[in-house]
């Protein structure tokens, strides 16, 4: 099949198969590509799609790029049953096989070094949001109709000091809570709050961070997690993984080679 290869993550050598029905960006299977001591997990993608140019415009395509990072990620997570992998940046590719095997070359030695950082370990996610709505806090009858334009501005100040109050307690849990976690983590990472608009998460993201964790201590992270889930009314603690290592990757210099 001719096309542009499209690299998902590198590792080590593995000797345990992929799933028999797995496929990548594209429809393509993803395969091995051996390079020396690394490996490259590659598919073909078409150059209509994955060029220069077309991938510019594709970008300010939502949907597509959403089908594009679920696949991405469907093959990560598939890798991460039965090996380490360290996961390149979404849209990483290359003109030929030659191209990838020569970024094995290039990048070789800091390969090695992140691969041993990340072997046995998991990303765990951890967001702190305000609710938008607190339907366990209502009162039981309406408020009563303000008698005067004093009484509507004494509401509207009592009903902003509240949610300020929440906000500010949700400051104080989330900055008490990525303490806690990151001395329980072998490393983390504070990543900028999640737009609502693109994540279709509910309520103000305060918290959105990562954690390295051994995959032998994950349990005990999880329960630490879980004991401030119910803290605060009004307040919510999520927590999603376990994680191929993205955010302890080292690929933020990571870039498209040009095709």
């Amino acid at each position: 099949m001719t096309g542009l290869r499209y690299v998902y993550a590198v590792c080590r050598p593995f000797g345990t198969p992929l799933q028999a029905q797995l496929t990548g960006v594209g429809g393509d299977p993803p395969r091995l590509l051996p390079h020396g001591d690394l490996v490259a997990v590659v598919s073909h993608v078409p150059e209509g799609d994955f060029g220069e140019e077309p991938l510019r415009a594709r970008l300010e395509d939502l949907d597509w790029l959403t089908a594009v990072a679920r696949a991405h990620q469907g093959v990560i997570d598939a890798l991460t049953t039965v090996t380490t992998p360290l996961p390149l940046r979404l849209g990483t590719v290359f003109r030929d096989d030659s191209g990838v095997r020569t970024m094995l070359e290039a990048r070789n030695e800091d390969f090695h070094r992140t691969l041993d950082r990340l072997e046995g370990r998991v990303e765990w996610g951890v967001k702190v949001f305000v609710e938008a709505e607190q339907p366990e806090q209502a009162p039981a009858a309406p408020a009563p109709k303000p008698a005067s334009g004093r009484d509507y501005l004494r509401q509207r100040r009592q009903q902003t000091k509240s949610r300020e109050d929440l906000w500010q307690q949700a400051e104080i849990l989330a900055t008490d809570l990525h303490r806690v976690l990151s001395e329980s983590a072998e490393d983390s990472r504070l990543h900028a709050p999640q737009n609502p608009a693109l994540s279709g998460a509910t309520g103000r993201n305060v918290l959105n961070a990562a954690y390295l964790v051994p995959r032998a201590k994950s349990e005990e992270f999880v329960e630490r997690v879980d004991r401030t889930k119910d803290g605060i009314p009004g307040i919510r603690v999520e927590l999603t993984g376990p994680w191929a290592a993205y955010s302890f990757a080292g690929e933020e210099s990571a870039g498209k080679e040009s095709a």
